[in-house]
């Protein structure tokens, strides 16, 4: 089951690279990548990457769809 999200899209219009995404969030890029595969993750990994991306816990609803 795909778990739909907009970490790829708000990624890209950041101009910001899957590594670098993963420097700032602190997780893999690996984990990235399944992300925007549309692959679970756990709910401190999508924090962080709302937190790296530059939103806050309020804007969730913009990075990941639920």
């Amino acid at each position: 089951m795909k778990h739909p999200n907009n970490v790829r899209q708000i990624r890209e219009e950041r101009l910001m690279s899957k590594m670098e995404l993963a420097r700032l969030s602190g997780i893999s890029a690996a984990t990235i990548d399944r992300i925007e595969r549309g692959e679970l993750c756990r709910m401190e990994t999508k924090r962080k990457i709302i937190y790296a991306l530059g939103y806050t816990l309020a804007d969730k609803d913009k990075v990941f769809i639920d």
